[in-house]
Parts: C-alpha cells; structure tokens; sequence
C-alpha cells in the first residue's frame, strides 16, 4: 500500500531571497520569522555593507545561526542563477503582474516542487517592492490579500506569512511526482535566444523587446521546463536562425 503521509517541505531547498532591502534591522527581523517557520536560508541582494549589529540585535540570539549563515551578493542575476524554480511576491496587480495565486495557494505547489529542486522565493525593497523587469526571472508571483485601506506589508511579515502557509501546507499535501526543473540561469539563458530570434524574424517589435517578451515569459511559465527541455527549445531556435540566414543568403 502506497505511503499516505502527508508530503514535507525540503526547507534545506527553499531560500528566501532579499532583493535589496533598506534596513538593515528588517533582515534580522527576517532571520527570526525564517527561523520559527524552519527556514534556515537566506540570500540579501545589496550594494551596501549590511549592519550587522544592527542584524544580530533585530534577530534576536534565537536566530543568529540564520543570520550567520546569509549569503550577501550584489546583483540579482548572481542571486537566482543556481535556483530551479523562482517565485516571486507583489501587492500589486496588472498586464505584466499576473498573480498565480495567494500564498496558501503556491505553498501547495511549492511543497512538492520543493522535493528535487532549489526554490527561492523572492521579496522585494520595502518602499516599492519587485519591478516588472525582476519579476521576469518568476515562474509563479504570490499576491498577499490585504485591505484596502493598507496594502503595504512590513518586509518580515510578509516573509513570515509566506513560510507559514508553506510549512502549513506540509500537513496537507499528498505525495506528487515532480521533476527536477532547469535552472534559473538556463532558463535566462533560453529567454535571450529567443528574444534575439524573435527581433531578427520581425515576430517582436524591436524597440522594446522585454515588454514583448513578458508574455513569452508567462507562456513558458505555465510549463514545468526541464534542462531538456530548454536544450530542445534553443536547438529548434538555432534551427530556424540558420534557415533564415540561409534564405536571406
């Protein structure tokens, strides 16, 4: 008989991804809520020599393990190129913010995706978030229902809503299987091929690519794509561009 228990999150593949946060305070805060939800990892994005003093004291001696072990990079892209499968937060919605639903919701997927691949679920700065070009690198974004009145949440608390519906959802989720999906910076690497190709055949304009190419993005989103997968498309491109160059000739 096929085991029933319910199918736990692989917390040691799920890193919460600070994408240049402005206090140096909320990154402790974010330590703590990681630490009471499980979550020992964390990646800080930034420029600036972080406070660390100013980290340990908001994280409280419970969660120093945490804070010892962030890993600060300067650039998104350095970030993100290791991880399989990105997940991204906003509280705002529109042609280009598409949500993939609330975080109960992506928590289930996560659970099981979690299992053979490295998951990073990314928040942006306090005043004004993820813009729609760090977006692109998101396969899923997680809309966090507020009111009205107040939509903005403090960093910390919306990681700490994130991690606790993911460790929520551990209690509930059956066993799934789930590929081990390509990385982040194979799928980049996928997307500037086809960006290229699509410039050279006239089938985007021109002028602004990367506003065409968010819905090329969100098509292949919706696809679990594995490193085979990605190899196959970028071979039909290098396809099609040499039949073009050899028409053209």
């Amino acid at each position: 008989m096929k085991n029933m228990e319910p199918l736990k999150a692989r917390k040691k593949n799920i890193t919460l991804v600070l994408n240049k946060p402005k206090h140096a305070g909320n990154i402790g805060s974010v330590a703590r809520c990681a630490k009471n939800m499980g979550m020992e990892n964390v990646i800080v994005v930034t420029r600036e020599a972080p406070d660390m003093e100013k980290i340990r004291q908001m994280s409280t001696h419970l969660a120093l393990d945490v804070v010892e072990r962030i890993r600060f990079v300067d650039s998104l892209d350095k970030a993100l190129g290791g991880f399989h499968c990105v997940v991204g937060t906003t509280s705002r919605t529109g042609s280009m913010r598409q949500p993939s639903g609330s975080p109960r919701e992506v928590a289930r997927t996560l659970v099981d995706v979690s299992q053979k691949n490295k998951v990073a679920i990314l928040f942006g700065p306090e005043d004004i978030g993820l813009t729609n070009d760090e977006l692109r690198y998101c396969r899923a974004l997680i809309a966090i229902p507020t009111s009205e009145k107040l939509r903005s949440l403090n960093l910390s608390h919306a990681v700490l809503i994130v991690c606790y519906e993911i460790l929520l959802a551990s209690t509930a989720v059956p066993e799934q299987f789930k590929p081990r999906l390509a990385m982040s910076a194979e799928l980049e690497g996928m997307y500037i091929q086809i960006k290229d190709l699509f410039v050279r055949i006239g089938f985007i304009n021109p002028q602004n690519p990367e506003y065409w190419m968010q819905n090329v993005r969100r098509f292949f989103s919706r696809v679990d794509l594995r490193s085979r997968d990605v190899k196959m498309i970028r071979g039909l491109c290098r396809q099609i561009d040499w039949y073009v160059k050899d028409k053209k000739a």
